[in-house]
């Protein structure tokens, strides 16, 4: 089973490393996944216009043999009272046990009401049963469903629709070395989300591509 673990291990660690590595990137690629929602509708756009705090995580990577696992490194933001804050960085992690094999890679899409800001804001980063729930898609499913009492609602993106995703079990964690690379030694989450940081030349993309898809 050791065995296992580190062959899934390593298979991971070489995506996580490449992509982790480059926050331009991140940040374009978020951007991008927040513009192919404004065109594909596949979240209702009440939710979108809703949540407090949206993250993306451009690429999560699931992947193992016996024992698995899911990583992707991403970027949240939180509105604030001027508008949307800058993107902070952040990583979500996640393990599983049972039979799988291979890989694969998703683009991951998460909406916090206010609880869901509150409690990513106070470092609550586990994602369990209570606290996510798998996002209603299509205009339809978001006066319907009962899944906005979480505080956060998931959606992924794999054969290029939307649809809620089930993500329990994962941590969200603070890629505090990005975040000290792009706004410098003293920043921190709490600061960035709460507006007080200036976000980036490189964050423009994103945070207009925010703009566009939830309002202001």
């Amino acid at each position: 089973m050791t065995r296992y673990f580190f062959i899934g291990a390593f298979v991971m660690a070489t995506a996580w490393l490449t992509w982790a590595a480059d926050t331009t990137k991140q940040l374009d690629a978020a951007a991008d996944v927040i513009n192919k929602l404004a065109s594909s509708h596949q979240i209702p756009s009440s939710l979108l216009e809703q949540a407090k705090c949206i993250a993306v995580v451009p690429q999560m990577t699931k992947a193992g043999f016996m024992v698995g696992g899911k990583h992707g490194n991403g970027v949240v933001a939180c509105r604030t009272a001027s508008g949307w804050s800058g993107p902070a960085f952040i990583s979500i992690t996640g393990g599983s046990f049972g039979l799988q094999a291979g890989a694969e890679q998703q683009e991951l899409v998460l909406l916090m009401n206010a609880q869901g800001e509150q409690e990513l804001k106070s470092g609550h980063w586990d994602l369990g049963a209570e606290a996510v729930a798998a996002g209603p898609s299509g205009e339809t499913g978001a006066t319907t469903s009962t899944g906005w009492k979480a505080p956060v609602l998931s959606y992924s993106n794999s054969s290029g629709a939307f649809a809620g995703a089930d993500i329990g079990g994962s941590k969200i964690g603070v890629d505090k070395d990005a975040i000290h690379n792009t706004y410098g030694e003293n920043a921190s989450l709490e600061g960035i989300l709460g507006g007080q940081v200036q976000a980036p030349a490189s964050a423009q993309k994103f945070v207009s591509a925010l703009q566009q898809v939830a309002g202001k």
